[in-house]
């Protein structure tokens, strides 16, 4: 009769097939038999918790920290995973709770803090939040995220000179951030500076070639500009990379009428038509498109 697996063991292969396929069963059963041998095996719970968080198991998720918090009730990392699981259940109070216990063990945690800061945004408490990324920033100046948080809360809430600032911070700390060049570029775009928000893009594509909707962007500043034939390219290049990116189905095929409609083949047309038809088989609450069809069949 065969060596019966240590809990270690089972642990172990838990994160074999973990890695081998993400948030499986057989990599869940894995760590419940780690669980089994061993109750009090922190690791295998913590595994646990995160593949029921990434099949939206909720309860699941928050029966294994709850049982950390047991094991580990000292460990801060325990209580913001607990109050993420509280906060994708929409208990922002509970969250709250897990977040600002954390921070009572450890006052240096900035993910706690950021947390914190997100609950009150959740809860439409703006200036909280704000407090909360001020206070972020104040434990340690070069982390990137809380500049980059409140970028995004300043965007959301319309204040625009201030996301700018704040995501050119971003940038300062980490030249490479990707969604900062991006949303950059965007209010750049809002503002008229066309050439900024072009030299934001190009620079979000090198970083990643297949982001289509940086292509679809590009593409609506070099038609602003009248650069025909570089949107063009970049619209059927964002469409390449996703078929179903709506606007460039639909800027593409208001760019191609609006170039040339006196001498529209029939082709054209036909093709035109054709994109527009999906747009609104993938958008029906796509106006502009709707409208636009109904221009070129009449």
């Amino acid at each position: 009769m065969g060596r019966k697996k240590t809990a270690r063991e089972w642990f172990k292969e838990g994160i074999e097939l973990d890695t081998v396929d993400p948030c499986s069963e057989k990599a869940l059963e894995a760590y419940e038999k780690s669980i089994e041998l061993d109750g009090n095996y922190a690791d295998a719970y913590v595994n646990s918790g995160f593949i029921y968080l990434q099949k939206k198991d909720f309860e699941k998720a928050e029966e294994c920290f709850s049982k950390l918090l047991e094991i580990e009730p000292d460990n801060p990392e325990t209580y913001n995973n607990l109050g993420y699981v509280y906060e994708r259940m929409e208990r922002f109070g509970s969250a709250k709770q897990m977040y600002e216990k954390s921070l009572e063990i450890d006052q240096g945690n900035i993910e706690s803090v950021i947390n914190l800061a997100l609950i009150a945004d959740l809860q439409g408490n703006y200036k909280q939040a704000i407090e909360q990324y001020k206070k972020a920033i104040q434990i340690d100046p070069r982390t990137v995220h809380p500049y980059f948080c409140m970028a995004l809360l300043y965007d959301q809430y319309d204040m625009f000179d201030e996301a700018i600032e704040f995501y050119q911070q971003t940038l300062g700390l980490d030249p490479d951030h990707t969604k900062a060049l991006f949303n950059l570029g965007n209010l750049h775009v809002q503002n008229g500076n066309y050439q900024k928000a072009i030299e934001l893009f190009k620079k979000t594509l090198q970083l990643n070639p297949d982001n289509s909707q940086a292509w679809n962007n590009l593409g609506s500043v070099y038609e602003e500009i009248k650069k025909y034939d570089e949107a063009v390219s970049a619209y059927r290049k964002s469409i390449s990379l996703n078929s179903f990116q709506e606007e460039a189905h639909f800027n593409l095929a208001r760019i191609e009428y609006l170039h040339d409609p006196p001498n529209l083949s029939s082709a054209k047309k036909k093709e035109i038509i054709q994109r527009l038809q999906l747009v609104t088989s993938i958008n029906p609450k796509h106006i502009r498109a709707k409208q636009f069809l109904y221009k070129m069949k009449s």
